[in-house]
């Protein structure tokens, strides 16, 4: 029989069978050849390396809400370019819930994990007020670590992994922005960090959390699919004059977590950033961060790759 699912599974809930029953085979008609449901058209589209998105009114946009988000359209683009209908999405960091939402409109199954009970319910609430009559997927979150996520799905189950994730403790300090000191939005001096959970990557060093998200992926490696993706979208920031490069720090950590990168996506925010003040004028030029970040396209190397790698990590091993 199959396992009937809540929209939400919280850490008291200790009678829940794991590892979840939840479908990932596909239900199109699509070639087994086929990366996506994608027309050729629809194809050609996606392949700009620079994408661009709007806002619609499902979006959660209030950082009283979640700190931050991102627009629906943008995770379905990434759910419709590396997954099938049917098939089974993850996100380790699901915050609000778009990839939920994203998910639940393009008919893939998904499983969403945060540490924070107050998110989870904002993803069911979500979920609910989107849910259509007729479905055959579902969509659900779990309060509980990402370190923990490879008790709950089971090896070679997921066709995409898409998260957000916290970015070091860039949002752990009193907002300064100049194009925030005329806004009367509440944001000048507040710090925006989800949590002080010690677990929570947001609270971290770039070194701590870099190490910390190699932990994470190293098991979720297992779960994916061979070939299936992983897309992870981060930004860089500014720290005391130096420029932190999270996502050169990430892409380093991934690939010796077994990880190849496929593709660096840029994500232009121009046409949703608020006003913006100067920066840098006239002696110290910095570009505008929140006018782009990036979307670091991962994949699990193929079975025959992996176990050319092994072989050659084991006779190097030996020769040393």
């Amino acid at each position: 029989m199959e396992q009937i699912l809540p929209r939400i599974i919280y850490q008291s809930d200790k009678d829940i069978k794991k590892p979840l029953e939840i479908s990932y085979e596909k239900t199109c008609d699509c070639t087994p050849n086929k990366l996506n449901c994608m027309t050729a058209k629809e194809w050609i589209k996606s392949q700009l390396g620079v994408w661009q998105f709007t806002y619609e009114k499902r979006d959660i946009r209030n950082k009283e809400i979640h700190p931050a988000t991102f627009p629906i359209s943008l995770s379905k683009r990434v759910i419709e370019l590396f997954s099938h209908q049917g098939e089974l999405i993850l996100d380790p960091f699901v915050g609000s819930g778009t990839t939920l939402i994203a998910a639940q409109d393009l008919n893939r199954n998904a499983v969403g994990f945060d540490l924070q009970e107050k998110y989870l319910q904002i993803c069911s609430e979500r979920l609910d007020n989107n849910a259509g009559l007729f479905t055959n997927t579902w969509q659900l979150a779990i309060q509980d670590d990402a370190q923990n996520i490879s008790s709950w799905i089971s090896p070679e189950s997921l066709s995409l992994i898409w998260t957000s994730p916290p970015y070091a403790n860039l949002l752990n300090r009193s907002r300064k922005n100049k194009s925030r000191r005329n806004r009367d939005n509440g944001q000048l001096g507040k710090i925006e960090q989800y949590s002080q959970d010690e677990r929570d990557l947001g609270t971290m060093s770039l070194e701590d959390y870099t190490v910390a998200m190699g932990d994470i992926f190293e098991k979720l490696l297992p779960l994916l699919q061979p070939k299936a993706h992983c897309v992870i979208n981060v930004p860089d920031m500014w720290w005391e004059n130096t420029r932190i490069t999270i996502h050169v720090s990430l892409i380093e950590e991934l690939r010796k977590r077994g990880y190849e990168l496929r593709n660096i996506i840029i994500w232009d925010r121009t046409n949703i950033v608020n006003q913006i003040g100067i920066f840098g004028w006239p002696s110290n030029y910095i570009t505008m961060g929140v006018t782009y970040e990036y979307l670091l396209d991962f994949w699990r190397p193929p079975k025959d790759v992996q176990s050319e790698e092994d072989t050659s990590t084991i006779e190097s091993t030996t020769l040393l």
